[in-house]
């Protein structure tokens, strides 16, 4: 069996595959307009490589994908019409949210329209209590009428969320059985999201529903391309964000459950790695063409239940991954005050950089790094992809005479910009969680991470930068190595004090006989299913909980986690349980890589590929070129270097010092 990871950027497609005990990586230009198109490219070329004369469709293959589809879906607001059908009188709950104001002080702030517009949104007379109870029948005459004005509105799928429906289902259940009867999508909270805060459950359904249509035109149209002879599709698996996989009919169903599932491989193959060389504090840069995504790991995933996208509350599990608009092709350019921007606008894999020699003319990161001297051209993506050195040198020129600045003062300005907007999003996830980042390793991956990670690390005052193996594809890597995960929760609402043992497995108890189900579902035999319990927990009063692993006295656990974010405890505070939350894993069969035979600290001579100028702040100084793949396990130099593979370019600045550990990871001592 030909196994295959794949994740598509904004800029590159990337590949990884495990064929026996080969393995192997391929990167490819993304097609923003169909990723389906780089995807089924990529798959043909790897196939071509593994196994000449096979086809594609008629080859079993086993791919688990990250894809954007569903993200820039909701970003460009380009899902399908859809409609609500929720309480008579609370139609525009969904609208009014929280009155959170995103731009407190923006006196021209205008909201945007929502994606459910107001014609779009039903009411249907019944009533379900805060106890579970039935105030108000369901009127199936009127939700009868409902039916019909959806079916002339023009709606293409239907979220359906009623109040308290996590206690009681029965009035969703039957409006959704009248609406299925269209033929068309739906959506029930009771199935995405079975918890309480009603905004929160309503704007993860409608986003469901707004993207489910078009994830699954998505995933059919893969699953006809890498599928056996009669277009039934072959092994699937879509990546989730929360660090799973899922069929890829789940996905179908449940596509807000995609929503990060490329940054999310690159947490899990991040995690597994880093634990394989010792390192068990984490923090991890993964730097593409388009954004940078980075999360804390201190000894395991790091999960949140308050993620939003466009603005939009989704509230599933997801790796708590900080993005921001900083990547390889931001775009440089002078703002309106005269000064130098970078990002977040991307120049992408359409036109791109002006050194790829696509038709871009606007200065990118890359083109600063290219001109600085700090990637090889003939050297990029292993020599398949040829860079114009001179257009990025002419770009850089242009622009530098519109700011007023030496060229080199003004490549490097663009990278310290890029690299101060990359240094807030890891402080967001540290500092302001609690976290010293000094006490944490750097982990680096991306096509561009290997070229900022030094600098971003002593910008934070980090002391070690890890760099994998082919860190350009540790996304896809990720994705073969990601578990099957099932997430479950149930709403509770009980003070610890009165929630017993017994309790708390009558509880779970139902939510494991789901995940056990639904696991056999997707192909987990029994013996490689392993439930986790989690509590949602606060004090008596507070509106967020904290997510805390079950174990002993989950009071003291509860404080210590609560002390920990927010500076204090309150020991005479009543603590109580929100909800119960099950996360059921398949184990995956995935495989770490083994540690090497230490050889000596002295570089082969083939690893030297001769030397380049580059620059490091301010100054010209020679810089050795290494191949990374002559470099062997023990082998240790210093700055300035430039080490180059096919899936990245790592820089090595004057003042740091590299050791090569036993699983072949760059490990960075900065001076």
């Amino acid at each position: 069996m030909l196994t295959i990871g794949v994740d598509t950027g904004g800029t590159f497609t990337d590949f990884t595959f495990v064929h026996g005990p080969d393995t192997g990586t391929y990167k490819t230009l993304s097609t923003p307009r169909n990723p389906a198109e780089a995807v089924l490219a990529g798959l043909r070329h790897i196939l071509a490589q593994r196994l000449p004369g096979a086809r594609l469709g008629e080859t079993d293959l086993a791919v688990v994908h990250g894809s954007t589809v569903a993200t820039n879906a909701i970003l460009e607001r380009k899902g399908v019409p859809t409609a609500l059908v929720t309480n008579e009188g609370f139609t525009d709950v969904i609208e009014i949210g929280r009155q959170n104001r995103a731009s407190l002080y923006d006196l021209h702030y205008r909201r945007r329209p929502h994606i459910v517009p107001a014609a779009l949104r039903f009411g249907v007379p019944g009533r379900v209590t805060a106890e579970g109870g039935t105030l108000t029948p369901f009127d199936e005459a009127e939700a009868a009428r409902v039916v019909e004005r959806i079916q002339a509105s023009g709606a293409q799928s239907m979220a359906v969320c009623f109040l308290f429906s996590f206690l009681d289902p029965a009035h969703e259940q039957r409006m959704g059985a009248l609406l299925r009867e269209l033929g068309l999508p739906v959506s029930l909270s009771s199935e995405i999201l079975a918890e309480f805060r009603e905004f929160e459950r309503t704007s993860t359904t409608v986003v469901n529903a707004y993207v489910s249509p078009i994830m699954t035109r998505y995933l059919t149209d893969l699953q006809r391309g890498i599928g056996s002879g009669d277009g039934q599709g072959a092994g699937l698996r879509i990546m989730q964000s929360n660090g799973g996989s899922i069929s890829a009919d789940t996905a179908m169903r449940e596509s807000v459950r995609t929503i990060l599932s490329g940054p999310a491989g690159g947490a899990v193959g991040a995690l597994a790695l880093g634990r394989a060389a010792g390192f068990d504090k984490l923090i991890t840069f993964d730097m593409g063409g388009t954004s940078t995504d980075v999360s804390l790991m201190d000894g395991g995933l790091p999960l949140t239940m308050e993620s939003s996208i466009s603005g939009y509350p989704v509230k599933v599990p997801m790796i708590d991954i900080h993005t921001v608009g900083a990547g390889g092709g931001s775009i440089a350019a002078r703002d309106p005050g005269g000064s130098l921007a970078v990002g977040p606008e991307s120049a992408g894999a359409d036109p791109g950089p002006i050194c790829y020699g696509r038709g871009g003319e606007r200065v990118t990161v890359t083109d600063a790094n290219l001109y600085l001297g700090r990637i090889v051209p003939e050297r990029f993506l292993g020599g398949g992809m040829a860079l114009h050195a001179e257009g990025a040198r002419d770009g850089i020129e242009r622009l530098a005479g519109e700011l007023g600045l030496p060229p080199a003062e003004l490549a490097e300005g663009v990278l310290a910009v890029a690299n101060a907007n990359m240094e807030r999003a890891i402080r967001v996830i540290s500092v302001e969680k609690g976290f010293d980042p000094r006490e944490f390793t750097l982990l680096s991956f991306g096509g561009a991470g290997g070229l900022h990670c030094a600098d971003l690390a002593r910008l934070l005052g980090m002391p070690e930068v890890l760099v994998p193996v082919d860190p350009g594809i540790l996304s896809a890597t990720g994705m073969l190595m990601a578990d099957v995960v099932k997430d479950y929760s149930r709403t509770v609402m009980r003070p610890v004090a009165e929630f017993t043992d017994r309790d708390m497995d009558a509880a779970f108890a139902e939510l494991e006989r789901d995940g056990q189900n639904e696991l056999a579902a997707e192909g987990v035999p029994p013996e490689r299913v392993v439930h986790e319990r989690f509590l949602d927990m606060r004090y008596h009063g507070q509106s967020f909980e904290i997510v805390v692993p079950f174990g002993p006295d989950m009071a003291e656990r509860f404080q210590a986690l609560h002390e920990q974010r927010y500076g204090y405890r309150n020991a005479d505070k009543p603590v109580e349980v929100v909800n119960v939350r099950l996360r059921s894993r398949g184990i995956a069969d995935g495989k770490t890589p083994e540690p090497g035979t230490m050889s000596g600290e002295e570089i082969a001579a083939e690893a030297r590929l001769g030397t380049q100028q580059a620059v490091f702040d301010g100054a010209a100084v020679a810089a050795a070129i290494l191949d990374r793949a002559a470099l062997a396990p023990g082998n240790r130099f210093t700055g300035p270097a430039i080490v180059t593979e096919y899936t990245s370019t790592i820089v090595v600045p004057p003042w740091a010092e590299v050791r090569v550990d036993p699983w072949s990871n760059l490990v960075m001592r900065l001076g």
